[in-house]
């Protein structure tokens, strides 16, 4: 009986210790709801470095403000994580300027919540070129972000919007960066490498860069016979990639029939039926754009 009564008895406390913690979620969640994404991240311990970085950069009027914005919230351990990367002790080390553009990149001017949120590139805040920087978002396994940064919390739902929280600082991208963050530039990517352009496409620019993905790769390697990358030089890959390279920042709705100087000669662009490039290859996908450009995604390699 004793030990009955002890059973009970321990069944009862955490019955009531469930109750008490959905209590308090709920309070939490009630709370979140009435504060703004500034508001909300000043009460929470954990973003306390987040914090001091809109303070400096000027953005919490902004996030404090009416609309419905959507923020991919770093933690501190994040930021800390970022400033040994950078081998700098803080916020005090970096400067208005350059801590704008960053916050700016965390932040969608939608509010997109879990559910919304689908595989593919989102506008954020971030100005770049005349646009705004793209977001590689993957759902794919969990919510990724250019790749490598997950989202840890979703939908903290606050007044003006949502939050979700991250794992790691994003920081705004070049275009080798975009490459390097989309699986389907693999090949792509090992081609920059090889021919000695990663540092060229990570310069100043401003560029636009119409973009083969693997399959265009893999249909060229059939057509020349052979197995990849490797079987190309250094010196046969420069004039092919730079062929897929235009000074400038042209978003598609810039783009306008006819010849278009690349880097390496003439290309010949079409919009109509279909957006296209020498009369095959496709423009599949358009402005993912970088901090130093903008990449136009094609389904053939085009050939000087």
């Amino acid at each position: 009986m004793k030990k009955q009564t002890l059973i009970y008895g321990m069944i009862a406390l955490m019955g009531i210790f469930i109750l008490t913690g959905c209590e308090k979620a709920e309070e939490d969640m009630k709370q979140a709801a009435d504060m703004t994404i500034a508001e909300y991240a000043s009460s929470d311990a954990n973003f306390s470095i987040l914090v001091q970085a809109l303070a400096k950069a000027d953005l919490v009027n902004v996030l404090n403000g009416t609309g419905n914005f959507t923020v991919f919230a770093p933690t501190n351990a994040a930021f800390n994580a970022l400033f040994a990367e950078l081998g700098i002790s803080g916020i005090d080390a970096l400067t208005k300027e350059t801590l704008t553009p960053i916050l700016l990149y965390h932040v969608l001017g939608t509010e997109a919540k879990s559910s919304m949120i689908t595989t593919g590139y989102y506008n954020t805040l971030s100005p770049a070129q005349g646009s705004t920087l793209s977001l590689k978002v993957d759902v794919s396994s969990g919510v990724k972000l250019n790749k490598t940064t997950n989202v840890t919390t979703a939908d903290v739902d606050v007044k003006n919007g949502v939050i979700h929280v991250i794992d790691k600082v994003l920081l705004p991208p070049s275009v080798v960066d975009q490459a390097l963050n989309n699986d389907s530039f693999s090949i792509l990517v090992q081609a920059v490498v090889k021919a000695n352009l990663v540092d060229v496409l990570n310069g100043t620019g401003p560029f636009t860069i119409f973009a083969p993905t693997n399959a265009a790769f893999q249909a060229l390697f059939t057509t020349l016979g052979i197995s990849g990358i490797a079987d190309l030089t250094a010196e046969q890959l420069v004039p092919i990639l730079t062929y897929h390279v235009v000074s400038g920042n042209v978003l598609s709705t810039q783009l306008q029939a006819g010849n278009v100087e690349t880097l390496n000669g003439s290309i010949s662009v079409a919009l109509s039926p279909v957006p296209t490039i020498n009369g095959s290859s496709k423009i599949v996908a358009t402005d993912v754009q970088a901090s130093n450009g903008v990449i136009h995604v094609i389904d053939q390699v085009l050939l000087p």
